[in-house]
């Protein structure tokens, strides 16, 4: 059987010091990779281009889209002006990303936002983000765990309704690393996991597309963790279809 063909969108570093300090490479991280491999996909990372055309090709190739992490959104995006609390933005990461939700929606195939993915999601849908975590009055659990990226520190409590509660079931223990999260859910989202101050964790699409974002990591987890990489396997089985 054909192996499906996972998208993975991608970012740019840029290099700080060595032989070419300001020197730019597109790149994701390895975990999103291994993570789609081992649930037997082929991962395909998709560089920021500003050509529309270019990016619709993409969708000739691809069978689901992976939405990493990364910047903050531009909070412009919104409707809000940033705030001091705001870290480092991307805006032509911003409009990329848009396109390629945009793409994968036409095309009816499954979308998994994490992190700034699940954000950017959420935005392209007409929510909008906590510019910073302590704006959110029910926030006490650390969300930013600052070490070991695939240990597990916070409980996030998953609804019965939400496609991943087979796997999730009704609590799972999860990775952080964000300092914003979702405020207002966009249009044809819904929320399905919180973490116990109330802070967003999970969101769902609610038509038939699959549509999923986690504010967690569970690519970081997944190498030694079966629910972690369970996520990506049931994801991806959904790419087959």
């Amino acid at each position: 059987m054909k192996k499906p063909v996972i998208g993975i969108s991608g970012s740019i570093v840029i290099d700080q010091g060595g032989m070419l300090p300001g020197y730019q490479k597109t790149y994701v991280n390895n975990d999103y990779i291994k993570s789609v491999e081992r649930a037997g996909g082929v991962p395909m990372v998709l560089p920021i281009l500003n050509d529309k055309d270019l990016i619709e090709v993409f969708f000739d190739k691809i069978d689901a889209l992976i939405m990493s992490g990364g910047h903050d959104v531009n909070p412009l995006l919104y409707g809000e002006e940033p705030d001091v609390k705001l870290t480092q933005i991307f805006p032509e990461r911003d409009e990329f990303d848009f396109e390629l939700i945009k793409q994968a929606k036409k095309k009816g195939i499954p979308i998994m936002g994490i992190c700034r993915g699940m954000q950017i999601l959420n935005t392209y849908h007409g929510g909008s983000i906590y510019q910073d975590n302590s704006y959110c009055e029910s926030s006490y659990v650390k969300h930013w765990q600052g070490h070991t990226s695939h240990l597990a520190t916070h409980t996030a409590i998953i609804e019965k309704d939400s496609f991943f509660h087979e796997i999730l079931g009704d609590e799972v223990l999860v990775n952080s690393f964000h300092h914003q999260s979702v405020k207002k859910v966009g249009d044809g989202l819904k929320v399905t996991a919180r973490a116990k101050d109330g802070v967003v964790e999970l969101i769902e699409g609610t038509s038939e597309q699959l549509v999923v974002g986690f504010q967690w990591h569970p690519e970081m987890m997944s190498e030694r963790n079966e629910t972690m990489q369970s996520v990506f396997d049931n994801f991806i089985a959904e790419a087959t279809k």
